[in-house]
């Protein structure tokens, strides 16, 4: 027999008992209406898993629907329970939190069931108490006790399996998702989801609540010999619950201005930037009021120590309230903060120990809860963080996150670069090829990273120095951030489909094209400008062996007013009309390999932009000119221009121009102004550059 038919034949006092379980708890209607379809349904399994819950939801509003339907057809609509009502009342009560359905179903079939039980032992006492029931009656007791104490022994071992996980989560699966989202913010493509942190850390801390609330029963119902180990076990079990609780609040997304989402932690004065917080503790109970605080340096020595060091305030709100993610369904706070600096007595002085760049920050988070009758304080901090001014302190202030982010845990602190530690070569080389992944998709080969590696180590440990790399001047790293600039504003498409070879030697580039058909060329970047250029060389075959040519490199500004691609197209030498660039190396035609990036002829149309004043630099392998015979150095012409056959006059006198110094190019620039002797073309270009080319730059 159903277990509500039973209710139903009970004496009118435990039917009034039944009702009192679902009051305030539950509508009894839909109980009754739906008596099969509720006792058919796991509430304990569904009370645990929130995925069970909400389907379980969703099916009862769906047979409300059927009641509703059934009662309009059958008129029953003012004579039986208004179960569009009821619908009403469970989305309100429910549809937020379906575990606390199960959880009040769950105790409420279960609390039936001991109405039921207690029925049926009444009915098996006989009137008068004989030996022989009271014999059963002390068995029975001495049973329940049994059975008590094995409840305590079964909660024992849970709390002791709770524990292990609780030191596996905090001190192992929690640090080294913060080491994966440390590498993260400096270029890794690793995953930092919290999901699977988010379950175990909820997962864990409801077990703990559950058994909180059975240990306060048990004390309830136990003997005194019983209740100190009780109050021992209820003691182990609120301090992992807080222990929990303590370490569940992570940033989960770094501070980062929106200008610059790939590059975090570096922050700028009265800029705005984003921060998001999640705590992984995501219950019912603690999704309303949990207030998160920021404060900015709070504690931190090097303020104190360390002469010079800035100090900042929040200039917007530094509070917010935890809610409900409508994306991840985590429990989150996001907003955007900005910060100023604050007037110091202790001036900056050019002396300082650091540089402004090298200061490092963070942000501590911290939130006040309280669960289950416990006070539990939660905390956490941003990464180390560089605050800058100028939009020029960028670069090097990124360099100081990633060093920071890569030196190990031991040596990370806020004064870091007082005496920064190096950092080795495997090291170094993954974090910057990462930085090519977030700048154009594609991460550095190893021929690539060996080219850097030429330039960079300079010793047989093979550890880079901070000095060396960041050094502003001469050090490696302005020269590869100039390079990261002009691949992410102008080369990203082609630096991701591998058109640029990029890193190369001038000398290994000759022995790559020297081997190549004529035409064949490769695109690298200049070693010698500082801010970023791209230059491309090619080889030509002649009767007297392999020249290799290279032109002056690309800027960013040169990109702007034409695309590599529509360069490469269109480019022509001024000894001949026909275009030099053949295969891009190894072996790929040219307009397999940019065509797709190439100007449409709507854009084509745009009003001509000047051709850029390109000098090319020949470089000769077989044979070596001899030392009567200068180098030729060439001025290439607009488009307009290259159809107009070389006046041997000009090409003479650029031959010339080659071997004279600077004081006689002036005088020759004189001689220039005043006649016209020399042929039409000189005067319509610019004198020849007075800079010493040695082949490639």
């Amino acid at each position: 027999m159903a277990q509500w038919q039973k209710v139903l034949k009970l004496e009118q006092c435990l039917q009034i008992r039944v009702r009192h379980l679902y009051m305030h708890r539950f509508p009894l209607e839909v109980r009754r209406c739906l008596s099969d379809w509720v006792e058919a349904q796991d509430w304990e399994l569904a009370a645990a898993d929130e995925a069970t819950a909400r389907t379980h939801f969703h099916t009862l509003l769906l047979k409300l629907d059927e009641l509703v339907k059934e009662s309009l057809y059958n008129s029953r609509t003012l004579t039986g329970p208004d179960f569009s009502l009821l619908q009403d009342h469970l989305l309100v009560q429910f549809e937020r939190s379906p575990l606390d359905m199960a959880s009040r179903l769950s105790e409420c079939l279960r609390g039936e069931k001991l109405v039921l039980d207690s029925c049926e032992i009444s009915k098996q006492c006989s009137p008068t108490v004989t030996e022989e029931t009271q014999t059963d009656l002390d068995n029975k007791v001495i049973q329940l006790r049994n059975q008590t104490q094995e409840v305590v022994s079964q909660i024992v071992k849970s709390v002791n399996l709770a524990a292990l996980i609780v030191q596996t989560l905090v001190s192992v699966d929690l640090p080294r998702w913060k080491h994966k989202q440390k590498m993260s913010c400096v270029g890794s493509p690793v995953c930092t989801g919290l999901e699977r942190l988010e379950k175990w850390f909820s997962g864990v801390a409801q077990t703990l609540l559950q058994i909180v609330q059975q240990l306060k029963k048990l004390e309830e119902q136990s003997r005194p010999q019983i209740s100190p180990k009780l109050q021992q076990i209820n003691c182990s079990t609120e301090a992992l619950l807080t222990e929990l609780m303590d370490n569940a609040l992570v940033v989960e997304k770094q501070p980062v201005m929106y200008n610059q989402t790939h590059r975090p932690l570096v922050l700028r004065t009265n800029v705005q930037f984003n921060v998001k917080l999640r705590f992984l503790v995501n219950l019912p109970i603690l999704q309303h009021g949990c207030l998160i605080k920021a404060e900015f340096d709070e504690g931190v020595e090097e303020i104190k120590t360390i002469q010079g060091f800035r100090q900042f305030q929040f200039t917007s709100k530094n509070t917010k309230v935890m809610n409900v993610s409508k994306e991840s369904g985590g429990l989150v706070a996001e907003w955007d903060m900005s910060i100023a600096e604050m007037k110091s007595k202790r001036k900056r002085s050019n002396e300082c120990s650091i540089r402004v760049t090298e200061e490092l920050h963070i942000i501590k988070f911290s939130t006040d809860l309280q669960i289950a009758g416990l006070k539990c304080k939660a905390e956490t901090s941003s990464l180390p963080l560089v605050v800058v001014s100028t939009t020029s302190q960028g670069p090097s202030a990124w360099a100081s996150v990633l060093w920071s982010n890569l030196c190990p845990p031991q040596d990370m602190t806020l004064s870091l670069f007082l005496d920064p530690p190096p950092l080795s070569w495997d090291q170094l080389s993954q974090a910057l090829s990462w930085q090519f992944i977030s700048a154009g998709d594609r991460e550095l080969n190893e021929d690539q990273l060996n080219e850097l590696k030429l330039k960079i180590v300079d010793n047989q440990e093979e550890l880079v120095s901070w000095s060396k790399f960041s050094n502003q001047k001469e050090g490696p790293w302005i020269w590869i951030s100039g390079i990261l600039d002009l691949i992410e504003k102008r080369l990203k498409n082609l630096w991701r489909d591998g058109c640029i070879m990029g890193f190369v030697s001038k000398d290994n580039a000759r022995e790559l094209l020297k081997k190549k058909l004529s035409g064949n060329f490769l695109l690298r970047f200049s070693e010698s400008n500082r801010e970023g250029a791209i230059t491309f060389s090619w080889s030509e075959h002649t009767k007297n062996g392999v020249t290799i040519h290279a032109i002056d490199p690309f800027t960013i500004d040169e990109l702007a007013k034409e695309s590599l691609p529509d360069i490469i197209k269109t480019y022509r030498t001024k000894r001949n009309s026909n275009n030099p660039l053949i295969y891009l190396y190894p072996d790929q035609p040219k307009d397999d390999a940019f065509k797709r990036y190439y100007s449409s002829p709507s854009e084509s149309k745009k009003p001509v932009i000047p051709y850029l004043k390109r000098i090319r630099v020949c470089e000769v392998d077989c044979p070596t000119p001899s030392s009567s015979s200068p180098i030729d150095i060439e001025m290439d012409l607009s488009p307009d221009f290259t159809d107009v056959p070389p006046s041997p006059q000009t090409d003479d006198c650029n031959s010339l121009l080659c071997g004279l110094s600077n004081k006689s190019l002036q005088k020759l620039q004189l001689l220039q102004n005043s006649t016209s002797s020399l042929g039409p073309h000189l005067s319509t270009t610019s004198p020849p550059s007075s800079k010493n080319y040695t082949g490639f730059t």
